[in-house]
């Protein structure tokens, strides 16, 4: 499991979503995920089923879980 990295201000933590299967996989996870408060970019690549998300604070795994869940996939923790 990678821990959060601190760059220039932001923090990039990479997160293992189950479920993801295509581009629109990919788009219902990153879209979810933006709309926390503080996320500045999300990646989501679903051959690999990892998340990359930088965001301006660590953020609350219980937020993260919340938008996976919502966009129908589940959040295994962080790669």
């Amino acid at each position: 499991m990678t821990s959060p990295t601190d760059t220039q201000g932001s923090v990039t933590t990479v997160y293992k979503v189950s479920g993801m299967s295509c581009g629109h996989c990919e788009g219902a996870v990153s879209g979810e995920i933006s709309e926390i408060p503080g996320v500045s970019s999300v990646k989501a690549i679903a051959s690999t089923g990892e998340v990359t998300v930088v965001s301006a604070a660590p953020l609350d795994e219980a937020a993260v879980r919340a938008a996976v869940d919502e966009a129908g996939f589940e959040l295994v923790g962080e790669a």
